[in-house]
């Protein structure tokens, strides 16, 4: 039997997750990992011993990758834990709007963003400041999750 409803699709994706699984034991300093939800870099992590009837656990100590918050975790290191894809992408910075918002250009694909605004801050400052001297601008932008943010600034090498 055949419905005259169509279906349609509010969203469609490649179907790609946006995070692997990973046993927490091998969590190391420095790697990406989800903690609470959010997409966090590994500062810290510590391992305790096995109790009497439980499993070795690892502390993780991490930093949000878009907030700067601190965020922490205990897990047993025999279970697995979330990890996201992180990319980093490197654009030209070709406007600065007066709301804040950057206009970038991805020399790679030859496509241009308008979506991301200047980060607060030192990152904020320096990107500012070096575009304002009237120099070449090199902006690193971090995605994770479905977020993104721009987390470094230099001026651009000839």
């Amino acid at each position: 039997m055949a419905s005259d409803e169509e279906t349609t699709f509010e969203q469609a994706d490649a179907g790609a997750s946006k995070t692997f699984p990973q046993q927490a034991g091998t969590i190391k300093k420095g790697q990406h990992i989800v903690i609470k939800g959010r997409p966090c870099k590994v500062m810290e992590t510590s391992t305790s011993k096995t109790g009497k009837h439980g499993h070795a656990k690892i502390n993780i100590t991490a930093i949000d990758i878009f907030t700067g918050k601190k965020l922490e975790d205990i897990a047993p290191t025999s279970h697995n834990v979330d990890v996201p894809h992180v990319t980093r992408l490197d654009y030209t910075l070709l406007d600065i709007s007066e709301d804040g918002f950057v206009s970038l250009f991805n020399s790679e694909a030859g496509t241009t963003k308008d979506d991301l605004k200047l980060p607060e801050g030192e990152v904020g400052t320096l990107i500012k400041d070096l575009f304002g001297a009237g120099k070449d601008v090199i902006v690193s932008v971090i995605a994770a999750m479905g977020g993104e943010a721009i987390v470094h600034g230099k001026e651009a090498t000839k």
